[in-house]
């Protein structure tokens, strides 16, 4: 019985922040409520076209870099956490 009342609050503190966050979130408006024309390019560069900005192969390195990373690091982590969950604490 206690179950259901602790889900029913959680269930409840999420609706009421969901709610808050999309009252909050109405009163916000762009800059002129009416749609720009979209010409002069790219702002980020000098009267040129739209390209690309930076290096994107460099970011893409460091996204695959952040990604091994963090797959290691929870396999570590499951690795030393399976002990403890067995009772096998050596």
């Amino acid at each position: 019985m206690r179950r259901a009342g602790r889900a029913t609050g959680a269930l409840a503190a999420t609706v009421a922040g969901a709610l808050t966050f999309l009252l909050g979130a109405l009163p916000a408006l762009g800059a002129e409520p009416a749609a720009t024309s979209g010409t002069g390019g790219d702002p980020r560069s000098p009267g040129q076209g739209p390209g690309l900005v930076g290096d994107p192969l460099f970011a893409l390195g460091v996204v695959a870099i952040v990604a091994l990373l963090s797959v290691g690091l929870t396999l570590v982590y499951v690795r030393v956490t399976a002990a403890r969950s067995r009772g096998d604490l050596r």
